[in-house]
């Protein structure tokens, strides 16, 4: 089936919000080169369960395509067009399962040395939509945290080494009540810019208490889906002829009631915690990988406007056997490594966040929990210096608004 053979009862297996959609745009996608619709079904399928920003990403895309003339549709997808598909390929449920169709396709633009042609061809594709597109600023400054180095008594090396060319570090910053200064200014943008999924608390750890409004999301909070999700792989892994390919279409087709994330109330946080744990590397058993990838996720995902993470000791290296197994055991922790683990994420964290709208004008704090040490970035502070006057956390807030 090609996509000018599309009909809507194809799609009475989407969810609800995400079948309407379709049905309002079934004749711009019927246009469209299957190399290309399969990625945008892929997006579409999961509407119902994606974040005010994707929504509206997706809804302003496909308004673009259908305001498209015909000279223009043939402009900006003939790349698409000529794209050449197995016949197996074009027989698959594309419709149903777009994701397991764009890893085939993946695949098979390797094999048939395609695939510099598609990316160059996305690529335009991108580039003709951000013309159409151009990003909404954020209703706020974004501003970013990071605290990291929790149980470390002294850091064995110098902390904040990439950030402190882009900011402000300060050596003397008074710790007291630190972690809740920090929640509660999270807490007081909530207050100010009521924002669906806009404010994000990511611990690494046992979270700490916080405003309801904010969103939140736990390495802790989250340990019956790990330990569910290892015996799964644990049980997978032990079949004959699972590879780590297979064991990665496995975890891609889990849902959060797979995992037990079914009592939150919230299907799209649910969605949005399982993915974490089955399309994460090393979430499942790392605490820093956890609160790395799911700050990146929920930037990429979400835009919040504000975001703060708290990384947590990790476990140490073991084999990847030991690791995978669930152990009545508690794990002997890495603090120590674990700092050096979250001081180059939050580094990551930074860039991720200038990579959204309004990066010229958001801020950044990365503190050394419990400790002196803290870097700000912002517009209104100076670039690459260093300050040892005594200051306190919410002052360094001030400093940077």
């Amino acid at each position: 089936m090609l996509p000018g053979d599309l009909k809507p009862e194809l799609f009475s297996g989407y969810p609800p919000e995400a079948r309407q959609l379709v049905l309002d745009f079934l004749g711009t996608l019927k246009r469209l080169p299957l190399a290309f619709l399969s990625g945008l079904l892929r997006e579409v399928i999961d509407y119902d369960f994606r974040f005010p920003a994707e929504r509206k990403a997706v809804e302003k895309e496909l308004s673009t395509l259908s305001s498209l003339s015909a000279e223009q549709t043939k402009d900006w997808f003939h790349g698409f067009a000529e794209i050449q598909l197995s016949p197996q390929l074009e027989q698959f449920d594309w419709v149903n399962l777009p994701a397991q169709f764009v890893e085939q396709l993946s695949a098979h633009l390797w094999t048939t040395h395609q695939l510099d042609a598609f990316r160059k061809t996305a690529l335009a594709y991108a580039e003709h939509l951000r013309e159409r597109l151009p990003p909404d600023a954020p209703v706020v400054p974004r501003l970013g945290i990071a605290v990291i180095g929790e149980g470390v008594e002294s850091s064995p090396e110098p902390l904040f080494r990439k950030l402190r060319p882009h900011g402000a570090y300060f050596r003397n910053v008074q710790p007291e009540n630190g972690t809740a200064h920090l929640l509660e200014a999270v807490a007081a943008r909530v207050n100010a810019h009521p924002l669906s999924y806009g404010h994000w608390y990511i611990d690494g750890g046992q979270e700490l208490p916080h405003s309801p409004a904010i969103t939140c999301v736990s390495y802790k909070g989250l340990e019956p889906a790990r330990t569910t999700l290892l015996g799964k792989i644990q049980r997978e892994t032990k079949k004959a002829g699972m590879g780590p390919e297979a064991l990665r279409t496995i975890m891609a087709q889990m849902q959060p009631a797979d995992l037990g994330l079914v009592s939150s109330g919230d299907p799209v946080l649910d969605r949005f915690k399982a993915k974490l744990l089955t399309e994460g590397s090393g979430t499942q058993i790392f605490s820093t990988s956890f609160a790395q990838w799911a700050t990146r996720e929920a930037l990429r995902r979400a835009q919040p406007v504000t975001l703060l993470v708290r990384f947590a000791p990790r476990q140490r290296q073991k084999p990847m056997s030991e690791l995978l197994s669930p152990s009545p055991q508690a794990p002997e922790l890495d603090p120590v490594g674990s700092l050096m683990d979250a001081d180059m994420a939050a580094y990551y964290n930074w860039l991720n966040q200038q990579r959204l709208p309004g990066s010229a004008q958001s801020m950044f704090v990365a503190w050394f929990e419990n400790h002196n040490e803290a870097v700000a970035i912002s517009p209104s502070l100076p670039r690459g210096t260093e300050s040892s006057a005594a200051a306190t956390l919410p002052q360094l807030l001030s400093w940077m608004a």
